[in-house]
């Protein structure tokens, strides 16, 4: 044997114990995980909203998938702000997690709060929704074209409603009448509050989320001017999106689950896995549709980049707008 050559076997025999113990305890920490403890799931706005609705469905299939109890619990305010810090300073055992969505990025970039998509480790996304401009069936605008063209005619006369300032609704708004090149009101209440208003004729119209709206579009309360999405939303397919209708804005939301930084990826791992069965099942797939939201599972990996890429255009709109500010 070669000077050296018993040092190196060594130090190769070293280096691969080192990686089987690695991959052994990561092993045993999915395995384990979530050793019999509930998880708490955090959603950032009241309960009977969308995002509550869908967060309980999706809570009821992790329940049956980890063999757990997840629990929902409702942290509103200040744009997701509350249940955001919440969470990030919670442990990193797996047992906390947030139902997250663009808030992550409008909530830093309009200064509710001093962290970041940077704060969270993505586990998955979700679904996808389409914002929708929504009028009362009575309204005299029967599509977005007519209410642009009474907005041009009659400036900051036309007010629309939204789920609160720096919402993804309340961006949503802005950008699509700010691309149409008209003036109107906007009216930030909390997500609870905006049908109701519009319903009690204290707006003219709304910008709300699919899920908050359908069973009010099928009562014929409410009807759809337009949908801010890249294709029409199958569970409108008479409604036109706004492109078709000639302004060029495009606002899909997603929702996802997102855990503390430095949580373990085999626990990661794990809690990716049951939700990817958690979507695929019938029972979510039903209830999505009920819901008016479409399911769209991206693992961790994808889900990540596409916050990362969406932040930063984000950031560009919202300081466009003059509304980019940094928390205090």
């Amino acid at each position: 044997m070669r000077a050296g050559a018993g040092g190196s076997v060594c130090a190769r025999v070293a280096a691969a114990l080192l990686a089987a113990s690695a991959w052994h305890a990561s092993a045993h920490a999915q395995e384990a995980f979530p050793g019999g403890k509930p998880i708490e799931l955090t959603v950032l706005f009241p309960a009977g909203t969308s995002a509550d609705v869908t967060a309980r469905v999706l809570a009821d299939g992790l329940s049956k998938q980890l063999n757990t109890h997840v629990l929902v619990v409702n942290r509103p305010g200040a744009g997701g702000a509350i249940g955001y810090k919440y969470v990030a300073a919670q442990s990193t055992g797996g047992h906390h997690l947030v139902w997250n969505s663009n808030s992550i990025s409008t909530t830093f970039h309009t200064g509710m709060m001093a962290i970041d998509y940077r704060a969270f480790a993505p586990v998955a996304r979700v679904l996808v929704e389409a914002p929708l401009l929504v009028v009362k069936s009575d309204a005299p605008w029967k599509d977005l074209r007519e209410m642009i063209a009474y907005a041009k005619s009659s400036p900051g006369k036309l007010t629309v409603g939204n789920s609160g300032a720096g919402s993804h609704t309340h961006f949503s708004a802005v950008m699509l009448f700010k691309a149409a090149g008209v003036e109107v009101t906007d009216v930030p209440f909390g997500a609870a509050q905006v049908i109701p208003s519009l319903l009690g004729g204290h707006v003219n119209a709304a910008m709300q989320l699919p899920g908050a709206l359908a069973a009010l579009v099928r009562n014929g309360n409410v009807r759809v001017v337009a949908a801010l999405s890249a294709k029409r939303d199958p569970a409108f397919p008479d409604v036109s999106t706004a492109v078709e209708q000639g302004v060029n804005i495009v606002a899909d939301a997603w929702r996802g689950i997102a855990v503390p930084m430095g949580s373990s990826p085999a626990v990661i791992a794990k809690l990716e896995d049951a939700i990817r069965k958690t979507v695929a099942s019938p029972e979510f797939i039903k209830a999505c549709e009920n819901l008016s939201v479409a399911p769209a599972f991206l693992p961790a990996a994808d889900f990540g980049r596409l916050i990362a890429k969406e932040d930063s255009e984000l950031a560009l709109v919202i300081q466009t707008l003059g509304l980019k500010k940094s928390a205090n």
